[in-house]
């Protein structure tokens, strides 16, 4: 598995640390990657600003210039799930979108889902799933707190 490697080989799918989310990448060889970006925006912002958007290109970048500061790791989390593509496939497609503008939503169509798309046949992203279910807790969480406050004050008038 290559799972936290800092090695990356062709078809590898590269995750980078950013401030408020993870961004990610295919690695193609020769210190490349392709991802989908927003030309013009800050590393931090580039997600938030595609999503005004709704769109971003995808980019063909040297990996460090990507990366620039951040962490980032070789991450291949759904290796353990879902069989990849072979290499020269991932490669070929991946390459086919290079200058393309494409739709950007951050639920439905960002960085994650266009390289696990290129990797395995399948948009996934667990970024959302994971924000998607912490907000469903969060809210289950404050409907419990707000029919225990009920509770409390008609306890209180009795």
């Amino acid at each position: 598995m290559a799972e936290g490697r800092r090695d990356p080989q062709p078809g590898d799918l590269i995750e980078i640390e950013r401030t408020f989310y993870d961004h990610w990448a295919v690695y193609v060889g020769d210190d490349f990657v392709i991802h989908v970006t927003d030309e013009g925006a800050s590393p931090i912002l580039a997600s938030s600003t595609s999503v005004c958007a709704g769109k971003a290109k995808v980019k063909k970048e040297i990996l460090r210039e990507v990366v620039k500061n951040d962490n980032w790791r070789v991450n291949n989390k759904y290796d353990r799930s879902r069989t990849p593509r072979p290499v020269k496939e991932i490669i070929r497609r991946a390459e086919q979108w290079i200058g393309v503008e494409v739709p950007y939503d951050v639920l439905n169509s960002n960085c994650e889902h266009f390289v696990t798309e290129l990797r395995y046949g399948e948009a996934l992203c667990e970024q959302v799933e994971e924000a998607f279910n912490d907000g469903v807790t969060a809210a289950a969480l404050g409907i419990l707190a707000g029919v225990a406050a009920f509770a409390a004050r008609a306890l209180l008038r009795r």
